[in-house]
């Protein structure tokens, strides 16, 4: 734990499910201390299976949702679409949020859900009340960690939007409620499912580019009048600015290269460096936008305008993540993957294989869809439905997270990866305010990295 505050584990878990734990202890100025538990599991609790986990198969999954604003609503309305779904709860801080929610699953013929609405805890008494196989939250960021350990302390499931967790502290809580009470603790990362996300994987399992040796990705999005808007994101997720200067959203750029590179599954990340610029995008908004003496002119903000880490994996591989959200600039992903024969480079999508391509030149990625498009793509393209959230991904992330629990299989992301991926946003802001020093990660999997299988081609939704 951070500081001199020393609370025993027990004590720990029961602030999580009220919504505070590491966070309520630590500094909100910054990220706490790294804490690597080793192997084997301390505390006790179970230690990592042989094989990813699978719970029993489930003919409906009875679903309670938490946060039903912008991405919430792409959810819950992809939800409905999907056989096997029973949305049983839905809990909002806003009343005519979840009474919205409950008027399209009416609107589908479903039965209408029981409403949550008595304030920001209300998660725990949905928890307690309702029989849910799976708790799945949207809310914001510090929220995801309390309404998971809500879910699994009541022997829910939990999923969430990203991040998972904001600190390593959250991050080991998570593992370990995951591991001793046999829960699932899903991240809900969407772009592991865009259309050339998925299609680099299928080129990368087939051996199209070689052994991948080397990959880059990032969130590089102009936020700023989201950051300032008086509703929304806007009630949140400028505060981040201000206390934290770190890679804040590393999981979009980060989760299809991991995937690549076989993290979790024959390789982990090791060592990570990251360095900020300095902070001027927020301040220049604020004076252009706001008159004189308005109190958004006279904020302060901690967070370096881009962010840049580098990670080295055990096996020596190499990854660039960016982050830049202050300033003018049009939308990217980044998205490299490179190997020994050739590389994909997203933004614009293109690919380079030698021996294939002509000359030095890029290929348009078109040119390769009609031999490596994803199976689900190619399913997904074929149905010609119109499906709501970025182009179709949180649909397929959805569908494929409710085909797992219904048939018994391993979650194509699980806890080790929420927190993998989660875990750079402490460790870079550490690193930051370090001058750029090496931060290890803790293997959360406590070695099992070295047995558990590749993410394969999926097919089945």
């Amino acid at each position: 734990m951070s500081g001199s505050t020393d609370l025993d584990r027990r004590e720990l878990l029961k602030l999580g499910a009220m919504g505070l734990g590491a966070a309520a202890v630590g500094s909100a100025c910054g990220p706490t201390r790294a804490v690597d538990r080793g192997a084997p599991s301390p505390g006790g609790l179970r230690a990592p299976a042989a094989a990813p986990f699978r719970a029993s198969p489930m003919d409906t999954v009875r679903i309670g949702f938490v946060g039903v604003g912008g991405m919430g609503s792409v959810h819950v309305r992809n939800l409905l679409e999907i056989e096997g779904v029973d949305l049983r709860a839905v809990c909002d801080i806003r009343p005519e949020h979840a009474e919205r929610a409950a008027d399209w699953a009416v609107e589908k013929g479903k039965p209408r859900p029981a409403l949550y609405t008595r304030g920001e805890t209300d998660f725990e008494r949905m928890c307690g009340k309702e029989d849910l196989d799976l708790v799945y939250t949207a809310t914001p960021w510090r929220w995801h960690v309390p309404v998971l350990v809500a879910a699994m302390e009541a022997g829910k499931h939990g999923a969430t939007e990203v991040p998972a967790a904001m600190t390593l502290d959250d991050c080991w809580r998570l593992v370990e409620l995951s591991e001793g009470l046999g829960k699932h603790c899903v991240m809900m990362e969407n772009v592991n499912y865009g259309r050339s996300e998925l299609m680099v994987l299928n080129m990368v399992r087939q051996g199209v580019f070689g052994d991948i040796l080397h990959a880059e990705g990032g969130y590089l999005h102009d936020l700023r009048a989201i950051k300032f808007a008086d509703e929304g994101e806007g009630l949140w997720r400028r505060e981040w600015s201000k206390t934290h200067n770190a890679n804040l959203y590393p999981t979009h750029g980060l989760g299809p290269v991991a995937n690549c590179l076989n993290i979790n599954r024959g390789d982990r990340f090791r060592t990570l460096v990251s360095f900020s610029s300095p902070s001027r995008g927020l301040q220049d908004y604020a004076r252009a936008n706001y008159p004189s003496g308005h109190a958004k002119r006279g904020e302060s903000y901690r967070l370096g305008d881009v962010n840049v880490s580098l990670i080295q994996t055990e096996l020596g591989k190499t990854i660039y993540v960016g982050h830049d959200t202050n300033l003018p600039r049009p939308y990217s992903r980044i998205h490299t993957v490179q190997g020994t024969r050739g590389l994909f480079q997203g933004y614009p999508d293109r690919v380079y294989v030698e021996g294939k391509s002509e000359g030095h030149a890029w290929d348009d990625m078109d040119v390769w869809r009609e031999e490596y498009e994803h199976p689900l793509w190619r399913r997904e393209l074929a149905q010609r439905v119109e499906r709501p959230g970025h182009g179709g991904m949180d649909f397929l992330e959805d569908q494929r997270l409710i085909y797992c629990l219904r048939n018994g299989l391993p979650t194509d992301m699980n806890v080790y990866d929420a927190v993998a991926l989660s875990s750079l946003i402490e460790l870079s802001g550490r690193s930051v305010a370090e001058g750029g020093a090496p931060q290890q990660f803790p293997d959360f999997t406590r070695g099992r990295w070295q047995e558990w299988p590749e993410w394969g081609i999926v097919t089945e939704v």
